[in-house]
This record gives structure tokens, sequence and C-alpha cells, in this order.
């Protein structure tokens, strides 16, 4: 490829609305071009970098026995319609009518179509296993598009779904799909981690975010470096506190704390570690009758350490608030404590609630916590001294680096990550929904089961560059990069030398399948080198009259700080054991 015959459009600055590097790079690289809120044109540029993500995700998935298929953008609504989909999504799913009136969707997934082209291909146990793949646009009405490719309204993911006879072997496609992504992942060439995820209402084991590294990611991944633990905040656990409770030693007492409603403050004040005061969270769940109606309300009391944040994963698995719940209302919280927010504790309560206590709360004595009496607080209150031993206690919080990994083989550090695959086990939540089933060895019908796998292939590329940039721009790693190779000639319009010379290194390296361009385009040497560090390519060559009348060219990685001279002789082989063709 020849620059001249290419595209390439480079800016010098990024638009006003680009809030994250990669955004900002990918518009100033001329790798996409925004088209409206969330929807991007995909540029020369930047569909080289997509179809090698493609090319990679399609020969693993084929690798692993997945069959490529592809399903509509544009789906009826009747299947959305029988899993309830259609209305429980909400506004992210858009909804649209032809003009028959007929009631469509523009897809975000597939599985309701997968699941019914199963039920009508796929009648034996004999057929079984199978797992059916597409790399498709989606859409997602996202309320707020943002941050370019990394959360825009349309988009292209692979997506696979898997179908197996029983759990042991729904089980076993999983793995097959979890170890494939992890060889597609190690291909791209970045740094990331698998972690173990929160499964939601179909419980299990069987979910994992593929997460790669970056300091901007939106997702808070915990690890222990000591062990192969790893999850994100959601689902991560620490140790379960260790050894008997200590003994109280403290009176308990009512303290002034005026104007100090907050555990940081109150620790601050009476000068004790913030880890010694408890906090109080209020919730509420709804109680119905048989209609639906909403006929009261149930108030719940949970406790976490002042240092502690509540986790909404772990509080939604407690019984009785896995159901759904809220947080009280301020008339709620008055009648039942007598007090606003600030102020509030399990003790001399005005009408009784049900309370949930994080189990390092459960082990702690003398601690400290709201009087529920403006500008007073309680200090030196014990379990069963002060209030019965705690009925309900469980794991409610998020991890904090420094807590013990629960395998027990160290300690947890956290690190900011951005989800570019996911892996999990659906069981037969959509066979069921829809009816999908198959005869079994026994003759009798069964519901498929089945797992979903899903690989970013677009938000892919912008997780790269947050992970691989500098202030120049772009770092790619050579397996997904536009262009593996530039060749640069300097006068290359002035030097027949030059041109030969470039012309004919361009041609070997393609012969050798190198992904080589040579920018033919006449630029001034600073200008073209830094179109190309900005675009990213990791490997370039300076070809220049001086140099081959010294019979050296200059190479230089992306990330090298200086050029290397390399015999003009050796170039052709150089580069090629450095691009591993």
């Amino acid at each position: 490829m020849k620059a001249s015959q290419f595209f390439v459009s480079t800016l010098k600055e990024a638009p006003a609305d680009a809030e994250v590097v990669s955004h900002k790079l990918m518009t100033r690289a001329g790798l996409i071009k925004k088209l409206g809120a969330g929807i991007y044109n995909y540029m020369p540029m930047g569909l080289r970098v997509i179809r090698k993500v493609e090319a990679i995700v399609r020969e693993e998935m084929n690798r692993a026995g997945a069959v490529e298929v592809t399903m509509p953008v544009v789906q009826p609504a009747e299947f959305w319609q029988e899993t309830g989909r259609f209305e429980k999504m909400g506004p992210e799913l858009l909804r649209i009518q032809d003009r028959h009136g007929r009631d469509f969707v523009v897809q975000p997934t597939s599985e309701e179509v997968v699941t019914d082209i199963a039920r009508q291909e796929l009648r034996s146990y004999k057929q079984l296993p199978k797992n059916l793949y597409q790399i498709q646009t989606k859409f997602r009405d996202e309320r707020r598009p943002r941050f370019g490719l990394m959360r825009g309204r349309e988009f292209i993911m692979k997506d696979a779904y898997s179908f197996d006879r029983d759990q042991a072997a729904a089980k076993a496609s999983y793995q097959v799909m979890a170890q494939a992504y992890r060889r597609i992942f190690d291909r791209f060439g970045l740094t990331y981690r698998a972690v173990a995820a929160d499964s939601g209402a179909i419980g299990g084991d069987l979910s994992e975010e593929f997460q790669v590294i970056a300091a901007t990611g939106e997702d808070a991944i915990v690890y222990c470096p000591q062990s192969d633990y790893a999850a994100n905040i959601e689902k991560a656990e620490a140790l379960a506190p260790q050894g008997a409770r200590p003994a109280a030693s403290q009176p308990l007492a009512k303290t002034p704390t005026p104007g100090k409603s907050t555990c940081a403050d109150v620790a601050q004040l009476l000068n004790v570690p913030l880890q010694t005061t408890v906090k109080s969270l209020v919730l509420a769940t709804d109680l119905t009758d048989k209609a639906g109606e909403i006929i009261g309300s149930q108030v719940w009391l949970l406790l976490l350490r002042g240092d502690h944040d509540m986790n909404e994963i772990k509080v939604g698995k407690v019984a009785g608030l896995d159901a759904g719940f809220r947080f009280a209302t301020l008339g709620e919280i008055e009648d039942h404590f007598g007090c606003k927010p600030g102020y509030l504790g399990p003790l001399n309560l005005l009408k009784p609630v049900k309370l949930v206590v994080d189990r390092e709360v459960a082990v702690m004595a003398d601690w400290i916590c709201g009087a529920n009496e403006a500008d007073h607080h309680m200090t030196g209150v014990n379990w069963g001294r002060d209030l019965p031993e705690p009925g309900v206690v469980a794991d409610l919080r998020n991890v904090v680096a420094g807590d013990r990994s629960p395998d027990g083989q160290g300690l947890l550090a956290i690190e900011r990550g951005i989800e570019v695959g996911h892996v999990f086990y659906l069981g037969t939540k959509y066979s069921r929904a829809m009816n999908a089933t198959f005869l079994g060895e026994d003759g009798k019908p069964a519901f498929f089961e089945m797992g979903c796998y899903g690989i970013g292939v677009t938000r892919l590329p912008a997780a790269a560059i947050e992970q691989n940039h500098d202030e120049r721009g772009i770092i790619w790693p050579d397996a997904i990069a536009p262009f593996t190779v530039v060749l640069c000639p300097i006068g290359m319009d002035r030097s027949e030398e030059v041109r030969a010379s470039a012309e004919k290194l361009h041609a070997d390296l393609l012969a050798v399948g190198v992904d080589v361009i040579l920018d033919d385009r006449g630029e001034r040497p600073g200008a073209m080198f830094a179109d190309w560090e900005l675009i990213g390519v990791p490997h370039r060559v300076v070809l220049s009259d001086r140099g081959l009348k010294e019979g050296q060219v200059e190479y230089q990685h992306r990330r090298d700080t200086a050029a290397t001279k390399v015999a003009a002789a050796e170039i052709f082989g150089f580069i090629k054991d450095r691009v591993q063709v």
C-alpha cells in the first residue's frame, strides 16, 4: 500500500467533545469520524484495525469449534416479547415500526433470535453441542453516549451462543470458550486480566470478564499478586474475619458530636481511627398485595464499618432484599429512627427494622454509631451487652486494597480496567422462555442449556489506545496495528536512489506478507514522522539520500526514544525478523 493511494487524514487538535485519550487520538489519527451522538464512521485507517481484530477473533472461534452465522440487525419484536425483554429493556432498546405498523427492534444482542434458530434446527441430543457466533453491528440507545467508541450507541460485537444437553456439557462448552478467549486476548498483545464476575439472577460461578488494564478504565479489578485470584469489584471478596471478637472494654455513652454527620468527621473529632466507626445505611422493600399494588414497606438497617462502602450486588443477595430494594425515603427514616440521616444507629429505635450486619462489624467491639439524636453519637457500643447478637451477618462491602485474599495467599490489590469481553453461563433462561427443546437420549423433551460469549470488537481498539499511547500519539501492538511497518523516504521525488530503494523494500516486504505502507506523499520529514507517530504504526524505516550513500537506513520502533542505524543491505531481514513473518 502507498500512502498516496490510501486515505491518510490527521488533525492537530482533537474535537472539543472528546474527553478520553482514545477518543481524542482516534479522531486526530483519522481512524473515526463522528456522524451523530454515539455514531461514527469507521475511516479506512480505523477499519483496518477493526478487520484485524475480527480476523483474530474469527480464527480462534473457528479453532474452538464455533460456527459462524449472521443474524439481522433489525429483528421482529415478537421474539423479544416471548422473553419479556421487549418491555424490560427500557429505552436502551431501540424500537421501530415498519410501514404496516409491525414492531421491530434494532438488536443490541441476539439471544432471542439464536434461540429461535436452535428450537427449529436442533431437534436431537445427537446434534449437540453447538456454538453459533456472529460478528455483527449492534445498537444500544445509550442515554449519554460518550468516550468515542468506548461507549457509543452503534458498535460491532462478536456474540456467540452455546447449546448443550445438560449442565455438565454446558460447563465444558463454557471452559472451551474461556480458553479460546485467553488465546484471543493473548494474540492482541494487550495486558489484560480475566476476572470472576457476578452471575446475576442465573447464579453460579461461571461468569468471567476480560479486562484490558488501563488507568482510565471505568471498572475496578481486584486481584492477588501472590495467586491467580482475580474478580471485578462487584464479585470480589476478602478473607472472612479470623479469630474471636475482642471483649468490651469501654462503657456505652452518648457523646456530643455537633455538626459531625459523617464517620470521617466523627473519627476526627474524637481522635479515633475511622475503622472504629460504623455507618448506618437504611434501605426499604415494598410490600405488595396479590394484584401487585404497593400496600406498605419494610425498612432495613445495614451496618458497615465507617471506612467501607456498600456493594449493591452483594446486598441484593441477602434473603428478603434479593427481590429488589431501594434506599428508604426521608419520611420512612424519620418514622423509624426519629432522626434525620447523619446520626442514625441501631439503638433507641422508634419502630423495629430488619437488621443486616456486615461480617466485619459483627466482630467489632467498642464501636461508634449514630445515637438517633441530632449532633450525638454512641461510643463504646458492644454486641451482646448493648445490642442483641446480630441475627443476619453477610458480606456487604466492596473490598479495599490490602484486604486478605479469600484464598489466603496474600493481600488484595486494585487496578482499573476496561471490559472488552465476557463469557457467561445462561442456563435455561432463554430456552424456557421460548420453549426451545430437543429430544434427549431418553426420548423426552429437554430445554437447551445455554452460554453466551461477547467481545466488543470496536471497543477493543479504544481500550488498546487507553493502554498504549504517549504524548505523540497511539502505540499499536503489532497484531492490530493499521499497518505494521511504515517506510518514510526523505526526498523521494528528488533522489532516484531513495525512490528505487524504498519501492524495492516495499515490494520485498509485501511479498513475504508484511503489512507495510510506503509514504510517497512527498511530505516534509517532520510532518511525515508526526503523522505516523500519531497513527501509531509500530515499526518505521527512514531512507535518505545521505544514509543510503553511507549504506545505512534508520529503524525506530514506536516505543524507542531514538533511531537505530541498520545496514541498507540487511534491513529486509531485520524487519522480517522483527515482525515475525
